[in-house]
């Protein structure tokens, strides 16, 4: 990768003082959680997302979201942050990042040290009731059908969910609208490893794209909004995100 394109990157960081950064399920695959479409490796590789992750099919079938997710969940659990998300909590330290908005369910940004996250697909910390909203905590969900091989269900009679959005469900909408605020009125847009191909949530670099506002996209593969960027850099991020970082300290990456 060209150091040219890491002291671009790191300029337009150092002129910035309100980012926003936009991760996706790739900055969590350094961590060890795998993401969702890589061909062999990813979490719909195995199976087909409507008949274990959509609202109507956990409503129909609860046993099979939870055997399918079970294994992932005990890996969330035990996964620590990676140099991409301290990196990020780095900069934020600096003054330079706002705002995390994220995609990811598994809370590895707050553990970094990352104090504003926006979490557009909820997280699994918590679950409610789909008939009351009574709230329990997610592990528990997880660990009565580890125990019982049954999905709870509230005194209510309502089934329990984790407070992840799932196919069929809309976003949060005060969440959603936070982040296109954030977005919107941010004066740099960092986008770490999203494929960009999941609405609404890949569409929200038009607002920072139509406020004219610098964009820095690092992901292995390519986005539609490369075309769009200023500084594009396809390497794993667990290395270009803390390069970055060091380098807003004036520490640049060798040739």
């Amino acid at each position: 990768m060209s150091a040219e394109l890491y002291r671009q990157a790191q300029q337009l960081l150092r002129q910035s003082r309100q980012a926003v950064a936009l991760t996706g399920a790739g900055t969590s695959v350094p961590s060890g959680i795998p993401d969702f479409r890589s061909p062999e490796s990813g979490l719909w590789s195995r199976v087909d997302p409507a008949e274990v992750a959509s609202l109507r099919s956990f409503q129909r079938d609860p046993l099979k979201f939870y055997e399918w997710f079970s294994e992932t969940a005990g890996t969330m659990l035990q996964a620590e942050p990676n140099p991409a998300h301290y990196a990020l909590s780095e900069l934020e330290d600096k003054g330079i990042l706002r705002t995390v908005v994220t995609q990811n369910i598994d809370g590895l940004h707050q553990k970094a040290g990352s104090s504003r996250v926006l979490e557009l697909h909820g997280n699994a910390d918590t679950g409610s009731c789909l008939q009351c909203g009574r709230q329990v905590a997610g592990p528990a969900l997880l660990e009565h059908y580890r125990r019982h091989k049954e999905a709870l269900h509230c005194d209510c009679g309502g089934l329990f969910k984790l407070d992840v959005i799932f196919f069929g469900e809309q976003l949060p909408l005060d969440v959603l609208r936070e982040a296109q605020k954030e977005i919107a009125q941010c004066d740099l847009l960092l986008v770490v490893a999203s494929s960009l191909v999941v609405a609404p949530a890949s569409q929200l670099p038009w607002l920072a794209i139509q406020s004219g506002v610098p964009l820095i996209v690092c992901n292995l593969g390519r986005t539609w909004a490369d075309a769009y960027a200023q500084v594009v850099i396809q390497e794993d991020i667990a290395v270009s995100l803390p390069a970055l970082a060091a380098g807003c300290s004036g520490q640049f990456p060798a040739s």
